[in-house]
Formats: structure tokens, C-alpha cells, sequence
């Protein structure tokens, strides 16, 4: 007897903190990559001043595909397509691992997000960039 009017009291508090909860809570959203592909470059730390240092170096991957009629029968041209990408690591130990381990012409696994941003280059010009932050490397 005691136990149904607590109940119900306990639910129109649920039920009213979440519709609350649910008009404050952000959407949610997702930002990951996942690449297959052959390093461009040896690795290079920078630092600068005050910030933690980074390792950056490109990864190209490529696209292949046959071009013509009978593609069900494996003729026609194969065409291909590279795509540079550059991979900034910032995590302490994978960015040390990814500095001492990783190699041009190495095939490496990367995973991360996509970054955008804005730098000036040596001629006083804005450039924008797109990067490759990873959080994983195999």
C-alpha cells in the first residue's frame, strides 16, 4: 500500500528530470578515420615554445578502379588515385613511438580524427590545413 503512491511520486520525478536533462543534453556526434597506407616521410618532432611537441608525417593511400564496359569481367583500364594525408600525433608515448618506429615507405594503420585549422605561412599569408590527429598507430 505504502509502496504504489512512492512509486509513483519517484516516476513524475524521473519522468520530469529527464525532459529537462533531455533539452540540456548536446547531440551527440562522431569525428573518427581510420587510413591503410604507405608513410611519405620520416617523421619529424616540432615543438613550440610552450606547447607539448608533435610528430608529423604524410600517408598517402590509394584508390583503384577499373574504367570500361565489362568490369564484371576484369577488363578495361585500372585507374588509380593518391591521396596525401598529414598525421600529427600529440599523445606522449605514441608520438614517441611514432617518431623512433615509423618510416618512409613503411605500411602503417592510423586512426584518428580529422582537424581543420588556420596557420600563417613564412609570407605573412593565411593557409588553412586539414590534419590527421591520431590516436592509434599499427
Amino acid at each position: 500500500m505504502f509502496r504504489r503512491p512512492v512509486l509513483q511520486v519517484f516516476h513524475q520525478f524521473v519522468r520530469r528530470e529527464s525532459e529537462i536533462a533531455s533539452s540540456l543534453v548536446l547531440e551527440r556526434s562522431l569525428n573518427r578515420v581510420q587510413l591503410l597506407g604507405r608513410v611519405g616521410q620520416d617523421p619529424v618532432m616540432r615543438q613550440v615554445e610552450g606547447k607539448n611537441p608533435v610528430t608529423i608525417f604524410s600517408l598517402a593511400t590509394n584508390e583503384m578502379w577499373r574504367s570500361g564496359e565489362s568490369e564484371a569481367y576484369q577488363m578495361g583500364d585500372v585507374s588509380q588515385k593518391t591521396t596525401w594525408h598529414r598525421i600529427s600525433v600529440f599523445r606522449p608515448g605514441l608520438r614517441d613511438v611514432a617518431y623512433q618506429y615509423v618510416k618512409k615507405g613503411s605500411r602503417i594503420y592510423v586512426e584518428g580524427k580529422v582537424d581543420y585549422g588556420e596557420y600563417t605561412d613564412k609570407n605573412n599569408v593565411r593557409r588553412q590545413a586539414t590534419t590527421i590527429i591520431a590516436v592509434n598507430i599499427g
